[in-house]
C-alpha cells in the first residue's frame, strides 16, 4: 500500500476508508464504489462509479465517469485505482460509498475538509462481488425468473419473456437502473425502511419492480405504495401483491393531491399530466423524499403566458417551436426549483416509455447539505422575466408552504 494514506497508529476517517477499500478489493469482497459530490473544475462530471473487472485475466476496477450528457470508463490496475481515489478525494470528490460484502461503508468532507466515517450497517451486495469479464452479458437489475413478471404478464409460465413485452421489460429495467445510481448517492443509511409513493402506478409494472428491486436483490426493508385513480387497477394490484406475498406493497385509489404521505424517501411520478407533475414534485419536497423521479407530460399552464422575446420571435412565430419552448421552460423551472430547495437535479431523455414519446425525466437527488439559494432564486426570477411568465405552479405550492 503507498505510503500516501498508509494507515497510522491513530488512523484519520481517510485513510480507514482507503485501508478498506484496500482490503475489499484485494479479498474480492467489492460490489461497487462511488464517488459523488463533484467539486473539482469540470462542471459537466457528475460522480464516478467503480466496479470490479477481470482483464485478460487480471484483476481491475473500471471506473464509470459519469458527464451530463456522456459516460467515460477507464479500467486501472488495482494499485493505480487506489492511487487515483487517494488522489480524488477530498480535492475532487467530497463523498465516498463503497459497498462490499459487509454492507456499505460511506466517507463525507466537512466544508472545511474534517472527514467523517459511517458504517451503515450490513446489506446484500448489489451484485456478485467476483469480478466478471469484457464479454459478460448486458448488466439486468431484474431476473425474469421474478414470479411478480408472471403474474402481470411480462413473462410465461417458463419465465420466458413474452415478445409483446420486451419493451415494457426494457423499461422496466432502465428505470431500476435509474434509480439504482439514485440512491448509491441519496442521503438515506442502508438500515432505514424505504417509503417509496408511485403516484399513477397504472398496472404496477414498475411499482411492483421497485418493491421487488428493494427487498429481494437489494435487502431493504421497504414500504411501497401505488396510487391509482382506477379502481378496477388498484383492485388488480392489491390482489396480485397478496397472491404474490409482497408483504409491505399497497395499493391505493386516489392521486397526487388525494393521496399525500406524511414523510417519503422515494416519490415517483411518470406523466402526470400538466400541473400535476408540479403538485407531485411539491409533494416530494414538502415530504422530505431523497429521490423525486417525474416524466412530465402535457405542457399547458406556461405556454398561454409566454411572449416572444424580440430576438426570438422569428423562431418562436411557428407553433412547434412556440410549444417546444414551453415546454423546455416549464420542466427547466421545474428542475431549479428542485435545485433551489437542496436537490441535484438532471434532466434526461428516459426510455421511451408505453403508448407514448414522452421520454423526459427529472431525476432529483437531496444534497446531503443544502446550500445557499439567493442567487439561484434570482436567476429564476430573471428568466420568468424575459419571457413574461406570471406564474409556474410548482412556485406557488411551495411558496404557500414557505419552502421557497
Amino acid at each position: 500500500m503507498p505510503a500516501s494514506y498508509s494507515a497510522s497508529a491513530a488512523p484519520d476517517a481517510l485513510a480507514q476508508f482507503l485501508d478498506l477499500l484496500n482490503a475489499a478489493l484485494q479479498g474480492g469482497t467489492l460490489s461497487k464504489l462511488v464517488l459523488a459530490r463533484h467539486v473539482g473544475a469540470d462542471q459537466t462530471l457528475q460522480r464516478i462509479i467503480a466496479k470490479p473487472l477481470q482483464v485478460k485475466g487480471q484483476p481491475c476496477l473500471s471506473l464509470v465517469y459519469r458527464h451530463q450528457t456522456r459516460d467515460i470508463t477507464r479500467n486501472l490496475a488495482l494499485d493505480d485505482a487506489l492511487t487515483l481515489v487517494a488522489e480524488l478525494l477530498p480535492g475532487s470528490f467530497r463523498n465516498a460509498h463503497l459497498f462490499d460484502a459487509d454492507g456499505e461503508v460511506q466517507l463525507t468532507f466537512s466544508k472545511k475538509g474534517k472527514p467523517m466515517l459511517q458504517r451503515h450497517g450490513a446489506q446484500a451486495p448489489r451484485e456478485a462481488a467476483p469480478a466478471s469479464g469484457h464479454d459478460r452479458e448486458k448488466k439486468r437489475y431484474l431476473e425474469l425468473s421474478r414470479p411478480f413478471l408472471s403474474d402481470l404478464g411480462v413473462t410465461d409460465a417458463q419465465g420466458a419473456l413474452i415478445p409483446s413485452m420486451s419493451r415494457k421489460w426494457k423499461q422496466i429495467n432502465k428505470f431500476i437502473e435509474v434509480f439504482d445510481h439514485a440512491l448509491a448517492s441519496a442521503p438515506v443509511p442502508a438500515q432505514q425502511v424505504l417509503r417509496v409513493a408511485d403516484f399513477g402506478s397504472g398496472k404496477g409494472y414498475l411499482t411492483f419492480a421497485m418493491h421487488d428491486y428493494l427487498r429481494n436483490t437489494l435487502g431493504r426493508e421497504a414500504q411501497v405504495t401505488g396510487v391509482e385513480l382506477r379502481q378496477d387497477m388498484v383492485d388488480l394490484c392489491n390482489a396480485a401483491a397478496v397472491r404474490l406475498q409482497h408483504a409491505g406493497l399497497e395499493f391505493q385509489c386516489g392521486d397526487v393531491r388525494s393521496v399525500v404521505p406524511d414523510a417519503i424517501e422515494v416519490m415517483i411520478a411518470l406523466h402526470a399530466c400538466d400541473i400535476a407533475t408540479d403538485y407531485a414534485i411539491h409533494t416530494g419536497i414538502r415530504s422530505n423524499a431523497a429521490i423525486i423521479m417525474c416524466s412530465p407530460c402535457c405542457h399547458k399552464q406556461i405556454r398561454p403566458q409566454l411572449h416572444s422575446p424580440g430576438l426570438l420571435q422569428p423562431m418562436l412565430q411557428y407553433g412547434l417551436h412556440l410549444g417546444q419552448q414551453a415546454e423546455m421552460l416549464t420542466d427547466s423551472l421545474r428542475a431549479l426549483y428542485l435545485e433551489a430547495c437542496g436537490y441535484e437535479t438532471k434532466v434526461f431523455e428516459f426510455i421511451s416509455l408505453e403508448h407514448t414519446n414522452k421520454n423526459k425525466m427529472i431525476l432529483a437527488v437531496k444534497r446531503r447539505q443544502p446550500g445557499d439559494n439567493r442567487a439561484l432564486l434570482e436567476k429564476i426570477a430573471q428568466l420568468k422575466a424575459f419571457y413574461g411568465v406570471q406564474e409556474h405552479c410548482l412556485e406557488t405550492l411551495l411558496r404557500v408552504d414557505g419552502l421557497l
